[in-house]
């Protein structure tokens, strides 16, 4: 016994506008419930979103967001039509139109996605990465549609294969045009993936030392001590052996003192002690070793090493200052001179000539 519904579409199998109305009606139906679905579920997972450790549930609510309620309409009439029996116009089949508005719809979550994880990436990393963000954004973007787009054409029957050889062949023609700035955009891509520095890190690369200010698409400006902006090619830079000051987490210092020759052994022997106290008894320091060095050409000379628990340069000038002048008051107090440079010069007195001749 065939079912009502197989009777009433064959009842209306002669009546096209009649079956179109009925999937009309029934299109609206779905279309309602797949919308009112969406909102449980966005509302569901914008719960879940609030919990800990559950950003997962916010970026899916994120990407629901991008549903395209004119696909979803169109999918849901195209369903209607095919549970009536409703002729579909032309000669595409209804195979060709769900794979079209899949495809889109696809598209466009992968579209919002690559939006929300980026987003994930600049919170993550600040200035730099926002930059990076943007190419990296632009570029799976352009990715993203060029697939999409040449899928559906091959799915209603373009034949995309020379399209894709001069796609190719064009790709190919313009990376060799503008290889430069293209190396200079992916300069900028891998400053901003591996960070070997950002905005207001402390640098030195060859004979140029000063504070990163900006980080861009092509360039990085620098602010030199001398007060002027440097403009450093990205790829020029990364070439570089940069020394990234702001990341030091100690500075290790050597410093040494002469002391004059005539200074008595058991006072040389006190010297290390002295240089030892001054550094232990400043703040963010750790000290290492302290020893008489060499015994130089006119000098006893001392070698000391310690660690400043700081990469600020000022605060390593004033802890240096402060340990010269203390083991200075203390060699002063013990009568312990340093020494200056110095030399010594031997002069023999010439015998007269009548001496001479006689010896």
């Amino acid at each position: 016994m065939p079912s009502p519904w197989f009777s009433f579409s064959t009842l209306l199998a002669d009546h096209p506008v009649a079956l179109w109305l009925a999937a009309l009606a029934t299109g609206a139906a779905l279309c309602g419930l797949l919308m009112l679905v969406l909102r449980l579920a966005r509302a569901r997972l914008d719960r879940l979103a609030r919990s800990p450790g559950q950003g997962i549930a916010g970026a899916a609510s994120r990407i629901l967001l991008r549903t395209n309620w004119v696909i979803l309409a169109l999918a849901s009439l195209l369903l209607a039509a095919d549970l009536v029996g409703a002729p579909l116009p032309g000669r595409a089949g209804p195979g060709h139109l769900w794979f079209v508005l899949i495809a889109l719809q696809l598209a466009l979550w992968l579209d919002r996605g690559i939006d929300v994880g980026l987003a994930h990436a600049v919170a993550a990393r600040g200035r730099t990465g926002s930059i990076t963000a943007t190419l990296l954004s632009f570029l799976l973007r352009a990715l993203v549609w060029v697939i999409v787009l040449l899928a559906m054409l091959d799915n209603v029957g373009v034949n995309i294969t020379a399209l894709v050889a001069s796609l190719g062949i064009g790709g190919v023609a313009v990376a060799l045009a503008v290889q430069t700035i293209l190396s200079d955009l992916f300069a900028s891509i891998s400053i901003g993936l591996d960070k070997p520095f950002e905005a207001g890190d402390f640098i030195v690369f060859g004979a140029v030392a000063g504070s990163i200010e900006h980080v861009g698409l092509k360039t990085t400006r620098i602010r030199s001590l001398g007060g002027e902006q440097i403009v450093c090619s990205n790829t020029e830079l990364l070439k570089q052996t940069i020394q990234n000051y702001k990341r030091m987490q100690q500075r290790r210092i050597v410093f040494s003192i002469r002391v004059a020759y005539r200074t008595p052994v058991d006072q040389v022997a006190a010297i290390p002690a002295i240089i030892r106290a001054r550094i232990e008894e400043q703040p963010d320091t750790r000290y290492d070793r302290a020893h008489l060095a060499r015994l130089g050409e006119s000098a006893l000379e001392f070698e000391a090493v310690y660690y400043v628990m700081s990469a600020d340069y000022n605060r390593y000038m004033d802890l240096q200052q402060a340990i010269y002048l203390g083991v200075m008051r203390d060699l002063q107090a013990a009568d312990i001179a340093l020494a200056l440079p110095e030399s010594i010069l031997h002069l023999a007195r010439r015998a007269a000539r009548g001496e001479e001749a006689a010896a």
